[in-house]
């Protein structure tokens, strides 16, 4: 990996083209697209993201082994945690689980209505885990935070949440080899071809989505729930 990449002073258009994965990631800054040549530091600056704290999430959204010390996280400034976490539930819930969705109810309508309902229903449950899961995240989770942030003690700790915390993108790649298992009906259809490239983009999206989830996930796991645990020691009880 390019450490030079991973600067203030490196070139944001270089760092995604070097982890194209890191992409996704913007909308969830609020960084849109048009950044030109501009450095990480002066893109962070338009738009009024901390450049380290931006560059702490590129490091472990790019590194499933990447851990940060205390130290890395005492010295981000972390008041963009919550808004970026917030962003991103808002892009899987309101962008691309409607956009896999639209896909979905095409393909389902293909094959044999027994399947097509089973998948369907599938997605549909799934849609409503997913939204369970971020609401507890939102009312719970998030309101500790600030409390701490604040000074104030509550009941809650973030240890509950980290051994409860569950992995939506399992469901996901059940979804896929639910889809696998049926797919082969949609041959019958006349234009099968077609349905063939809908199908592809949609289990693709799917994937995308699930990998994009798992590195949510981590981001929580890495850096929520150490940045938490800090604030709970250092809070008056």
């Amino acid at each position: 990996m390019n450490e030079y990449l991973y600067k203030e002073t490196g070139n944001l258009s270089a760092l995604i083209t070097a982890q194209p994965q890191l992409l996704l990631t913007l909308s969830h800054f609020g960084i849109p697209m048009g950044f030109g040549d501009k450095t990480i530091a002066q893109v962070c600056a338009v738009h009024g993201v901390d450049s380290k704290f931006f560059l702490l999430i590129c490091e472990v959204y790019s590194n499933d082994n990447y851990m940060p010390s205390a130290a890395t996280l005492r010295a981000t400034p972390m008041e963009g945690l919550v808004p970026y976490l917030l962003r991103s539930h808002d892009y899987y819930l309101n962008r691309r689980l409607p956009h896999i969705g639209h896909h979905l109810e095409k393909i389902a309508d293909m094959l044999p209505p027994r399947a097509g309902k089973a998948i369907k229903q599938f997605f549909n449950a799934y849609i409503e885990e997913v939204r369970e899961h971020f609401a507890h995240e939102e009312k719970i989770v998030y309101p500790h935070i600030s409390n701490l942030i604040g000074g104030k003690s509550d009941d809650f700790k973030i240890k509950d949440f980290l051994v409860s915390h569950g992995n939506l993108e399992d469901k996901l790649s059940d979804l896929v080899q639910i889809i696998f298992k049926y797919l082969p009906g949609s041959s019958c259809h006349e234009d099968s071809s077609h349905a063939d490239d809908d199908s592809i983009d949609m289990i693709f999206d799917i994937l995308q989505l699930s990998r994009d989830l798992r590195k949510h996930a981590i981001i929580e796991d890495k850096i929520l729930g150490p940045y938490v645990k800090q604030l709970e020691k250092t809070t008056k009880l």
